[in-house]
């Protein structure tokens, strides 16, 4: 049991639920949350929801593969840093921990291909993405974030992709979850050693940039404001405190907190986001993932 649990804390499980997340927010600004169809027997079902778990399961291969990849080659630095870790350790042998992160990245692809070959494309692109920041992105202080936040845009454009002629009219809104992840990627920079305050407080300017998008973009698309409203409400009462206790005492301990809270404000970013498409009523399904990321990072480390 202890071996099958180092195996899932390569693939950090509550961090998987949140890229979960962007697939249904971007489900949600097609519509596909919206597509009922009553049969001759008058049953209600969706003709699409097999596309939606076919790009769920798309996303825990990539999320968990590209994760896992990153612990394959962090193995030397993590041994001195983080010996803790479940390659370092010796929990996981190297070469099985490279083996899973590919069998999920291809896993990811296959499972995205089932919806339609755009579908595929994107995963594949996200997969290439998440290696080159395991690689080589993490190391370069300007491109690291961007290369990350490219990861988690294309994860949420892939949920767009279950309808393709949607592709061309919301394909922007990739800037959304780029621009917070690449504010979490710098913010992250200090979490071993602290004293990183410019990036704290850049990380701070992009959160900021973040609400007020959210804000517009809610008033501008069928007003629909007062259904955005209490999920950013939330949004900013989890990602500010811990931020800005760490930007005062600039600490590893609480930078850490300032990471983990962003990372899982990522479900409420997307179920603000689905709240604008969908209503409100959406917004709180996908919300509903925000306790179980939250259990499951109380048993599995987010970075």
């Amino acid at each position: 049991m202890s071996k099958i649990k180092a195996y899932l804390q390569l693939t950090r499980p509550a961090n998987i639920v949140t890229a979960i997340a962007d697939i249904w927010a971007g489900f949600a600004v097609t519509g596909g949350a919206l597509v009922l169809i009553t049969d001759e027997k008058n049953l209600i079902y969706s003709p699409v929801f097999q596309d939606l778990l076919w790009l769920t399961l798309a996303t825990i291969g990539l999320y968990g593969g590209g994760v896992a990849f990153n612990d394959f080659f962090d193995a030397e630095l993590d041994a001195k840093e983080r010996p803790e870790r479940p390659i370092p350790s010796g929990r996981v042998p190297k070469v099985n921990a490279g083996w899973m992160a590919f069998l999920l990245l291809v896993m990811g692809v296959l499972a995205a291909l089932q919806v339609n070959w755009i579908s595929g494309v994107i995963a594949l692109a996200i997969a290439l993405l998440a290696v080159l920041y395991d690689y080589w992105g993490k190391h370069q202080s300007i491109i690291g974030p961007i290369n990350m936040g490219l990861c988690r845009a294309g994860n949420l454009i892939l949920g767009i992709s279950a309808f393709p002629v949607m592709l061309k009219s919301y394909w922007f809104l990739g800037f959304i979850p780029l621009v917070f992840v690449a504010a979490i990627t710098m913010i992250s920079r200090g979490e071993v050693h602290g004293k990183n305050k410019s990036a704290l407080l850049g990380g701070f300017s992009f959160y900021v940039l973040i609400i007020l998008a959210l804000f517009v973009l809610g008033f501008v698309e069928e007003k629909k404001l007062l259904h955005t409203f209490p999920f950013l409400v939330l949004f900013t009462y989890m990602i500010f405190p811990p931020l800005i206790k760490a930007i005062r005492q600039q600490v590893p301990e609480l930078i850490g907190k300032a990471v983990k809270a962003g990372v899982i404000s990522l479900i409420i970013l997307n179920a603000s986001i689905s709240s604008v498409f969908a209503g409100w009523q959406f917004g709180v399904l996908v919300l509903v993932l925000l306790p179980i990321s939250i259990w499951m990072a109380k048993k599995f480390a987010v970075t």
